[in-house]
């Protein structure tokens, strides 16, 4: 397993949070997805065969959001 933290900019209430989590958590390979507001991060585990760190950055920006 590989962990990662990705910093998220533009959220602002727990409606983002839940997006981006729910963006992260659906790509296949991801393990967990930890999103905290108040840090502006993503920690993300995930397996590193399966899922690439770019793919979950792709993820939370398509949701809107500065990767």
């Amino acid at each position: 397993m590989e962990s990662t933290i990705v910093n998220v900019g533009g959220m602002s209430c727990e409606h983002c949070v839940k997006a981006v989590t729910d963006a992260v958590s659906a790509l296949d390979g991801v393990v967990s997805v930890k999103v905290s507001l108040e840090e502006g991060t993503a920690a993300v585990e995930y397996d590193a065969a399966r899922v690439a760190p770019g793919s979950i950055k792709a993820a939370i920006a398509d949701e809107g959001y500065e990767v």
